[in-house]
């Protein structure tokens, strides 16, 4: 092991991925209420919670120190942020709703 590699403990793991659970459940739950032209921002809000968490503590950039991994990831939100923004611009002025 480097010395920078970050390690979490088995109990974090299984209390994220029973969080994750949680999340995954509230979609589905959320998905049975009618929030009219909210259900998909609620969904991609929900989603995007999950993605982070996955990212941040799965793929282990939390604690990652190297700059290059920075950017990647803040370019990658960035260009994540734009894809959402665009995609409901797109779904709230269609005529059909």
């Amino acid at each position: 092991m480097s010395e920078h590699e970050h390690v979490t403990s088995r109990a974090f793991s299984i209390a994220l991925g029973i969080g994750l659970l949680v999340l995954t459940a509230i979609t589905v739950k959320a998905a049975f209420i009618n929030l009219g032209a909210f259900n998909p921002v609620v969904a991609l809000l929900i989603a995007t919670v999950k993605a982070t968490l996955v990212v941040l503590f799965f793929m282990h950039v939390k604690g990652a120190s190297e700059k290059l991994t920075s950017v990647v990831v803040i370019s990658g939100f960035f260009f994540l942020a734009i894809l959402l923004s665009l995609s409901l611009a797109d779904y709230l002025t269609r005529s059909w709703r």
